[in-house]
């Protein structure tokens, strides 16, 4: 059966993260809001991978929807993180005149379920079927939406906990990387500097981080290791508590 109506109150958020020249970014489209008659902008700014859950839908599914129409992908990394219910979430006046004019069957009360997801950002590049969509740095982010920026902090905590227990780092990692790559990327996320002899010590004791007989090409400084992470290995070897820092 074909669902085509929204539950009004009701939605889904993605925050989808990916890894770019050494800094963690942020999947976000743009929203743009033109007066009727005049054709003047009235505001920019961006908002996360969201929509309504369509009747008849479970929730994870409606953010699988989410997710497949913004990367193309199916199976990555997505996990529900916080859900968002505050009376106040739509309080901007740019965000009242957006619902009122594109949503205005949507309540002033709208729960939104978060779900944290972790890709390649080198295999999501936005396309001219998604030309509002760009990748940010955290760090550098424009205006956004809603309670938008409160929900990219919010998965961000999650995120700096879920790895120090779960290797989802690898799900931001192309196939092959190196140490250096891998030791960037947790620095990066939670914000310390790691000892390098010491993480590579730690490296080398972990059975499904895999060196290769290949090195990195086309680089302008001495070529490194590369290697893998085999999820099959984890499986197998993983202990009750997983531990890569300390």
């Amino acid at each position: 059966m074909l669902m085509t109506s929204l539950i009004s109150n009701l939605s889904v958020d993605c925050i989808i993260f990916g890894f770019d020249s050494g800094k963690l970014h942020v999947l976000l489209t743009k929203r743009e809001l033109e007066d009727e008659v005049s054709g003047q902008i009235l505001f920019t700014d961006y908002t996360v991978q969201g929509h309504h859950v369509l009747e008849g839908e479970n929730i994870d599914d409606a953010a699988r929807r989410v997710l497949k129409e913004k990367t193309g992908f199916d199976n990555i990394y997505l996990e529900q993180f916080h859900t968002f219910g505050n009376t106040d979430r739509i309080h901007q006046e740019r965000d009242k005149l957006w619902i009122a004019r594109k949503y205005p069957m949507v309540t002033n009360h709208v729960v939104s379920v978060g779900y944290c997801s972790l890709v390649d950002s080198t295999k999501v590049k936005p396309d001219t079927q998604h030309q509002f969509t760009s990748w940010f740095a955290v760090d550098e982010l424009p205006l956004l939406g809603f309670d938008h920026g409160i929900m990219i902090e919010k998965a961000l905590e999650f995120l700096r906990v879920k790895i120090q227990r779960e290797p989802l780092v690898f799900e931001l990692l192309p196939e092959k990387f190196t140490l250096s790559q891998l030791q960037n990327l947790y620095e990066c996320i939670l914000g310390v500097s790691l000892d390098r002899r010491n993480f590579r010590k730690k490296i080398g004791q972990m059975k499904f981080i895999i060196a290769l007989n290949e090195k990195q090409k086309g680089v302008a400084h001495k070529p490194a290791q590369v290697y893998i992470f085999s999820r099959d290995v984890y499986d197998r070897t993983k202990k009750e508590k997983f531990d890569i820092l300390t």
